[in-house]
C-alpha cells in the first residue's frame, strides 16, 4: 500500500466530491480514481459508494477513514519530531557535574539553557570527576562539569573561570579570624585531604600548593566531595584548602580564609565528548559558553 492512497482516501472521504478532492490534492480526477479503485482491490471491499452524481463512504469506508486519519496524524507527528531532534528543539540530554559545581556555574547554565529550550529534557546526574570521564568515554552522559587542570584525553572542552583556593577551618580555630592566613601556619594542623582515588586532580593540587608553602599536609581523613570537607572542618576535625566558590555554602561553623601571598586555583571544565555531539549538546554548549564569558561568570549564580 502507498502512503499517498491513504491521503487521497482520506481527501475524498472529506470532501465526498472527486472534482474537490482533487483540487485539495492538486491532482486531476484520473489518478485519483485509479488510486481509489486500487485501494479498495488491495483491501478486497468498497470504501466508496458512487454514481454520476453522489459519493458516499460506506460503513466500512467509515471506519476506514477513522484508521486512515489516526495513521496520517501520527506519520505527520513523526516527521515534525524527527525534524525538531534535527534541528535541537526536542531531545534529551544527560549532565554530570560535581557537588562543588552548584556553587560555581551549573545551576545558572542550565536554568538559562531550560529557559531557552523548554523542548530539551535536562537529566543533571552529580558524579565524581572520574566517573564522568567514563561515563563520557562510554557515551553514558553528553557532557560534565569536572575538577581537572586539562581536558582528558578523547574529549572535547571548554574551561571554567578559575575559582582560587581559600583556607578551610573551623571558626573556634586560632586563625579563623585572620584576614589572610599563611599556609606554614596550618603545617602542624591535622588536614582533610580529597580521596585520591576519586580525584587525584583535587588531591594533587592541593598537595602541591602545602609543599610549595615548605610542609607535607598531614593527612586524618579523606572525603570524596569538597562539601563534605568543609562540613567535617565545621565539625572541627581538621582544616583544608578548598575552593573559594564554597564560601557560598555557608556551612556553619567553617571559617573561608584567603591564602595570603599565593595564587593556587582550581581549575574546571565543561567537558563533552565529539563523537556523540548532537544539535541539542551544541545548543548546550553555545548557552553554557555565553554565561561563562559574562563578567565575573566564576562566581554568579
Amino acid at each position: 500500500m502507498e502512503l499517498r492512497h491513504l491521503r487521497y482516501f482520506v481527501a475524498l472521504a472529506e470532501e465526498l466530491h472527486f472534482g474537490r478532492a482533487a483540487l485539495r490534492l492538486a491532482i486531476t480526477q484520473p489518478p485519483l480514481s485509479f488510486a481509489i479503485q486500487s485501494l479498495e482491490k488491495e483491501l478486497g471491499i468498497r470504501l466508496f459508494e458512487r454514481d454520476n452524481k453522489h459519493v458516499a463512504l460506506t460503513p466500512a469506508g467509515t471506519a476506514y477513514y477513522i484508521e486512515a486519519q489516526a495513521i496520517l496524524e501520527r506519520i505527520k507527528l513523526a516527521n515534525d519530531t524527527a525534524r525538531s531532534v534535527a534541528s535541537g528543539n526536542l531531545g534529551r540530554l544527560d549532565i554530570g557535574f560535581t557537588g562543588s559545581m552548584v556553587y560555581r556555574h551549573v545551576p545558572r547554565i542550565v536554568s538559562g539553557f531550560i529557559d531557552q529550550h523548554p523542548g530539551i529534557e535536562v537529566t543533571l546526574r552529580e558524579q565524581s570527576s572520574m566517573e564522568q570521564i567514563e561515563g563520557l568515554q562510554h557515551l553514558q552522559l553528553h557532557a560534565g562539569f569536572i575538577n581537572t587542570p586539562h581536558v582528558p584525553e578523547g574529549l572535547s572542552g571548554l574551561a571554567l573561570p578559575e575559582d582560587p583556593f581559600v583556607c578551610c577551618v573551623p571558626d573556634t580555630h586560632v586563625l579563623a579570624t585572620r584576614t589572610h592566613i599563611e599556609l606554614k601556619e596550618l603545617a602542624e594542623s591535622p588536614f582533610i585531604m580529597f580521596a585520591r582515588e576519586v580525584s587525584p586532580a583535587n588531591y594533587d593540587n592541593v598537595i602541591s600548593i602545602c609543599r610549595h608553602a615548605g610542609f607535607e599536609p598531614q593527612t586524618r581523613f579523606a572525603a570524596r566531595q569538597w562539601l563534605t570537607i568543609a562540613a567535617l572542618v565545621a565539625n572541627g576535625l581538621g582544616v583544608s584548602i578548598v575552593p573559594q566558590s564554597l564560601t557560598r555554602s555557608a556551612i556553619a561553623g567553617a571559617r573561608f580564609v584567603p591564602i595570603a601571598n599565593a595564587h593556587a586555583v582550581s581549575s574546571a571544565y565543561l567537558v563533552w565528548n565529539p563523537e556523540s555531539k548532537t544539535p541539542a549538546l551544541q545548543y548546550f554548549l553555545d548557552e553554557a559558553g555565553k554565561k561563562l564569558a559574562a563578567p565575573h561568570g566564576a562566581m554568579e549564580a
